[in-house]
């Protein structure tokens, strides 16, 4: 049996509830932090990559403040990215993540890089999988993968976001089709996955002031968040994946490679927006070779 360690931390007067997977790292290995997406959502959905620590590392999960395991308040002005930056920073005092690889999936990965904006010491290399750089970009393109539904769930979809109605039981049903075509396309939807979005459901506050209702109506405070330009100013290696149908479609994945100092971009060509739970064995190997080769070059 693996070793799997829980508790929680206290931040802002709160608990934020941690999970480390793992005993030690072999030597040489360091251990491996995963940002959950969402913004809202809950780590769950990414436990497919405790796998890594067939890989001679400790996988460390937490759900950000708000979300999920961690303490959830009705507070609308707390959620901001500042406050999530200086939540990674405190998880990591915390648990003594001096030196780490850095895993942040949707906006994981927007949190991931405007972390490592802040020049954060002891980060040995960065994995931003199906992250947007941009909000704007973000939209434009979900809007155009939204014009490829079928003309009804279209239909719905605009009639509820008009009338404000978009907790409506008809507007989830039409938001799943999308859903099943660019989030998760595997069927059904993982018993994992589907525990994130139960918990999205039961704490939706995060997600819909920093986001909004869905995926493609996005008029949170984060809809005009775009970090494009500084792109430049990330300094680690950085692996970028992302799948052929995902909701980051490869014109996003592009942006970012294209904008970090010598990124590498894997494509998932069976994925969509969650490779890691859709394409789970490729995807533990394309991670375990850019993290080994990181290591191999540190220790050499």
């Amino acid at each position: 049996m693996t070793a799997v360690q829980e508790g929680t931390i206290p931040f802002k007067g709160y608990q934020t509830w941690y999970r480390i997977v793992g005993e030690k790292e072999e030597p040489g290995k360091l251990p491996l932090l995963c940002l959950h997406g969402g913004p809202g959502a809950a780590h769950d959905y990414l436990e497919s990559l405790s796998a890594m620590t067939e890989t001679g590392r400790r996988v460390i999960f937490y759900d950000q403040l708000g979300c999920g395991n961690s303490n959830t308040p009705s507070n609308p002005s707390l959620w901001t990215v500042e406050l999530y930056i200086e939540e990674i920073n405190v998880v990591r005092q915390a648990l003594g993540l001096d030196t780490i690889h850095l895993l942040g999936q949707s906006w994981g990965g927007m949190l991931a890089m405007e972390y490592m904006l802040t020049q954060p010491k002891g980060v040995a290399s960065l994995t931003i999988a199906s992250s947007p750089a941009s909000m704007i970009q973000w939209v434009a393109e979900a809007n155009r993968l939204r014009e490829e539904l079928p003309a009804e769930i279209q239909a719905t979809l605009l009639k509820h976001e008009a009338a404000g109605t978009t907790t409506s039981q008809q507007y989830k049903d039409a938001m799943m089709v999308f859903y099943k075509r660019h989030v998760c396309r595997t069927d059904p939807t993982p018993e994992f996955v589907q525990r994130t979005y139960d918990k999205v459901d039961l704490y939706p506050e995060v997600y819909n002031v920093m986001n909004g209702p869905s995926e493609f109506h996005v008029i949170g405070t984060l809809k005009n968040w775009d970090i494009i330009a500084r792109l430049g100013e990330i300094n680690a290696p950085t692996l970028v994946t992302s799948g052929r149908y995902d909701e980051a479609t490869p014109l996003i994945a592009e942006t970012v490679r294209d904008g970090i100092p010598g990124a590498e971009w894997v494509l998932f060509e069976n994925s969509s927006h969650m490779a890691h739970a859709e394409e789970p064995e490729r995807y533990m190997q394309v991670l375990d070779g850019f993290l080994s080769r990181i290591e191999t070059e540190r220790n050499s």
